[in-house]
C-alpha cells in the first residue's frame, strides 16, 4: 500500500504532478471543445431545417461525413492534413513552414465530430416547437431574429439538453484519443508511468477511476442544469 501511495506523491519521486497536469488537459480540452462544437452544430441544424435545398444538402453531407468516420482518423486527418495544408500555405506566404499545435488539432477535430451529433440532437429539437410559436411571435411583432433569440432558442435548449448531456460525457471520454497525437492528457500521462514503473493494472485503474468521477461530477452538473431548463413545467 505504501508502495502505491509513494507512486502518487507529487514531485520526483511520484507521479501525482504528472497525472494532476493530464487531468487539467482533459478537462481544458473538453471545456475548449463544447462551445465550438455546439455552435457549428446549432448552425448545421438551422441549415438542415432551411427551406434552401443547397443548404440542407451542405449540411447531411457534412454529417454523413463526420458521423461517418471513427474519431481517431478524424483527428489524424485534421492534425496531419492540417500540417499539410497549413505548411503550404505558409511557405507560400512567408517562405517558412509552421507546426500545428496538438491542443488546437484536438479542439478542431473533436468539434467537427461533436457538431455532427449536436447537429442532430438540435434539428430535433426544432421539430418539437411547433409553428404556432414561429406565428404568435410573428404576429406579436417580433422580428425573426428577436422570435428565434426570445421564443425559439430557451426552447430549443431545453429540449435539447437531455441529447446534449450524453454527447458531453462522451466528448470528455474522446479527449483520450488525443494521446495518440503527443498532447500530454491523462491517458498519455498514463501511458507514460506504466512504461516506467511496469504498474499498468494500478494506472489503468487509476484513468478509469478518473474519468469516472470526472463523469459523475458532469452527470451532477447536468441535473442542475437540466432542473433549471426544466423550471415552470407541468409536474416539476
Amino acid at each position: 500500500m505504501v508502495e502505491y501511495l509513494n507512486l502518487l506523491s507529487f514531485g520526483s519521486e511520484g507521479w501525482g504532478d504528472e497525472l494532476g497536469l493530464g487531468v487539467l488537459v482533459t478537462v481544458t480540452l473538453a471545456a475548449c471543445t463544447l462551445p465550438v462544437g455546439l455552435t457549428l452544430g446549432f448552425f448545421i441544424a438551422l441549415a438542415k431545417n432551411s427551406s434552401e435545398p443547397t443548404l440542407r444538402s451542405a449540411a447531411n453531407i457534412y454529417t454523413t461525413i463526420f458521423r461517418g468516420l471513427p474519431e481517431l482518423l478524424t483527428l489524424f486527418l485534421i492534425y496531419y492534413g492540417g500540417q499539410m495544408a497549413l505548411t503550404a500555405l505558409a511557405m507560400l506566404l512567408f517562405g517558412e513552414g509552421v507546426n500545428v499545435n496538438s491542443f488546437v488539432a484536438g479542439i478542431f477535430a473533436l468539434a467537427l465530430v461533436f457538431s455532427s451529433y449536436a447537429s442532430e440532437v438540435f434539428l430535433s429539437a426544432f421539430k418539437g416547437i411547433t409553428l404556432g410559436q414561429y406565428e404568435g411571435a410573428y404576429a406579436l411583432g417580433l422580428s425573426h431574429f428577436s422570435t428565434m433569440r426570445l421564443v425559439i432558442l430557451p426552447q430549443l435548449i431545453r429540449l435539447a439538453l437531455p441529447g446534449l448531456s450524453n454527447l458531453w460525457l462522451n466528448l470528455l471520454k474522446d479527449t483520450s484519443l488525443v494521446s495518440v497525437i503527443g498532447l500530454a492528457d491523462l491517458l498519455r500521462n498514463t501511458n507514460i508511468a506504466v512504461g516506467v514503473t511496469k504498474q499498468a493494472f494500478f494506472f489503468f485503474l487509476l484513468a478509469c477511476l478518473i474519468y469516472l468521477v470526472l463523469s459523475i461530477i458532469s452527470s451532477l452538473g447536468l441535473g442542475r442544469i437540466s432542473a433549471w431548463a426544466e423550471r415552470g413545467q407541468g409536474g416539476h
